[in-house]
């Protein structure tokens, strides 16, 4: 299936971030923001998008120092994924429009922590959140096989932080990728596709992002995101574990759905296109 033609433009945000842009579809249908993770890029979301056009305007965008979004060195934290999302936001949205926003891990805890923010209010009218937490993500990951305790947060802040290449992409690279990030189900397409996507991050820009995730607590932020919220969350997730959901569920205000996926990873968007692409559209029929 040829891939939907897009617009681009690049956003200018704080620290002096320029965000690549991507938009598909009608400039007057309903519009959707998806919003990537760690170690990821737009491209991550094509299979989801695949599923949106041509009846919904969808946007994407690179977070700093991933895809084509080039590196900001110390200009990098919450503030600035959610500086980032509202400048997106402000750059593709007439005034008076509003979009659904869904985001996956780093890109969900973008929405989590824009919560406060007037520029996120008043432009998301609801979001969905993939794969995600708000805090302790390196003390509860599973991706290394390491007990609970102070050896398994070494480990995590190692694994998050280190500057070392991943690549190249061979048969034991994929293999790695596949057992940090998805479950057994996925396909061998979508074990290519993710490490192909993981492997491209650029290792400096990965390692202080890492160390920003490490360090991440926004749990109190949850409480204030009184949109309609759908999870998302895979039971085979290690970076993420589901514990993770059932705490966000717990305090969300307007939990409008909570879906457990049995058997899939960290990678729901590609793991899970139809769940996720399906939740997206119902939210944007009811409340664009």
């Amino acid at each position: 299936m040829p891939e939907p033609t897009a617009s681009e433009l690049t956003v200018t945000s704080t620290g002096g971030a320029r965000l690549h842009t991507e938009i598909f579809g009608p400039e007057e249908a309903p519009t959707v923001v998806l919003a990537h993770g760690w170690t990821c890029n737009t491209t991550f979301w094509y299979p989801v998008l695949r599923h949106l056009v041509p009846d919904y305007r969808v946007v994407l965008y690179d977070q700093r120092g991933h895809g084509r979004t080039p590196a900001t060195p110390g200009a990098n934290g919450t503030a600035a994924l959610v500086d980032d999302l509202a400048a997106v936001l402000d750059a593709t949205l007439r005034p008076g429009r509003r979009a659904v926003i869904a985001g996956h891990s780093m890109g969900a805890m973008t929405i989590v922590a824009a919560a406060d923010r007037p520029e996120f209010r008043d432009r998301a009218v609801a979001a969905v959140l993939c794969s995600t937490g708000t805090d302790r993500l390196a003390g509860e990951a599973t991706a290394l096989p390491l007990r609970p305790g102070s050896l398994r947060k070494r480990g995590s802040r190692t694994f998050l932080t280190t500057k070392l290449s991943y690549g190249p992409v061979t048969p034991v690279t994929k293999a790695v990728i596949r057992y940090i990030t998805m479950g057994k189900g996925a396909t061998a397409e979508q074990r290519t596709e993710v490490a192909r996507i993981v492997v491209a991050a650029p290792r400096k820009a990965r390692a202080e992002w890492g160390g920003v995730l490490y360090e991440l607590n926004i749990s109190e932020s949850l409480g204030r995101l009184d949109i309609p919220v759908t999870i998302i969350h895979g039971t085979a997730d290690r970076l993420t574990p589901v514990v993770h959901a059932h705490r966000m569920a717990g305090r969300l205000p307007n939990l409008k759905e909570f879906a457990e996926l049995p058997g899939i990873g960290h990678m729901t968007p590609i793991e899970a296109t139809d769940k996720v692409a399906e939740t997206i559209r119902g939210l944007a029929k009811e409340y664009l």
